[in-house]
């Protein structure tokens, strides 16, 4: 249900993306980012990235990367909002050089499964404050209540 969820999400915001609106872009609704970093530690982010702030303890982690890969910044392969939220959802759309695996799939695994809808907007939203992106507007949302 949740794999469901996530990609009828990412269906959602592809299809946004054809709108009239597209020069736009768009945006998932404002996260919470002390609630997206409690997203980070409990999917264990750490134990295959390295982020500027965060010390990495990749002996108490299982799995943890020999070589973890940066978050953060400016780098060349996530410059703008829609590529964070995509190399979130799906990692192996554009993989981090030197980190393909032989089946062209992305080393990270896939918490489609797992996380919720919630969780990917409070996440999105802490991570985009550590990266360089290109300026965009954010899409207004109409509070339900």
């Amino acid at each position: 249900m949740k794999t469901f969820v996530l990609t009828a999400l990412f269906v959602t915001i592809a299809g946004l993306s054809g709108c009239d609106r597209s020069s736009q872009g768009f945006s998932l609704p404002q996260g919470n980012a002390e609630l997206g970093e409690q997203v980070f530690v409990k999917y264990q982010c750490l134990s295959c990235h390295t982020m500027a702030g965060y010390e990495t303890d990749t002996e108490n982690l299982p799995g943890s990367m020999e070589t973890p890969v940066a978050l953060g910044g400016q780098v060349s392969r996530i410059r703008t909002y829609p590529e964070l939220v995509t190399s979130v959802i799906n990692p192996s759309h554009r993989l981090a050089e030197g980190y393909e695996a032989e089946s062209d799939q992305s080393v990270m695994p896939s918490f489609n499964d797992v996380m919720t809808v919630t969780e990917l907007v409070n996440l999105v939203y802490f991570l985009e404050d550590h990266y360089e992106l290109e300026p965009y507007p954010r899409t207004d949302y109409v509070s339900p209540h």
